[in-house]
């Protein structure tokens, strides 16, 4: 499947998430979303509830970025050494997804956005922004936008069909061979995610 066959947008209700276990069976994800939807993904974004200190799973030729979304903070402690803390309100970490690693909580459970994205195959960047008023995004051939809203509400222009946003919603847009555009009009704070191929792909 190419990615011009995949020229659609959508909203995924957080009440749609799939609840599964890690791949170490330590805890449980819900996944957002995932391209391919079948077979080895180029990525995926999901949401882990960490209840407990536990090992992160290993997912080799895999980069990462987690983003806390609640909770009082979660403690990354790498078998290199390394330790970085993601601290309130929105704490966020890239990270190969190799590394070796647990998460330590440091005052109670912690819901994280997690992207992950195989980095042979495809770029991705996160921003966390807030949403005041209109914003518009531009989706250029062939690439992916995603838009977690974390808090508040919010809604797309007239002419796009979609429904509105509420907290813990998402929203994914892939272009086909021409560029989509658009506005998204609220109020709140949002992450967005852009995924492109490499040019090799």
């Amino acid at each position: 499947m190419q990615l011009a066959d995949l020229h659609r947008s959508r909203v995924i209700p957080a009440n749609e998430y799939r609840r599964e276990r890690w791949r170490n069976q330590l805890g449980w994800t819900r996944e957002i979303a995932r391209w391919p939807e079948e077979g080895d993904w180029n990525w995926r974004l999901s949401i882990a509830e960490i209840e407990r200190d536990s090992a992160f799973s290993a997912f080799p030729g895999i980069d990462r970025e987690l983003v806390l979304l609640s909770g009082n903070g979660l403690r990354l402690r790498f078998e290199d050494g390394a330790v970085h803390d993601l601290e309130p309100p929105h704490g966020k970490l890239r990270f190969a997804g190799e590394a070796s690693l647990v998460g330590e909580l440091i005052d109670g459970p912690t819901h994280d956005f997690n992207l992950m994205w195989r980095r042979d195959r495809v770029r991705a960047q996160l921003w966390h922004r807030p949403l005041v008023g209109p914003m518009v995004i531009f989706v250029e051939p062939y690439t992916t936008w995603a838009v977690h809203l974390m808090a508040g509400q919010a809604h797309f222009g007239d002419d796009s069909g979609l429904p509105a946003l509420a907290a813990g919603d998402s929203a994914i847009f892939t272009a086909g061979d021409e560029r989509l555009r658009h506005v998204l009009d609220g109020g709140g704070e949002a992450l967005l995610i852009r995924i492109e191929p490499h040019a090799s792909s």
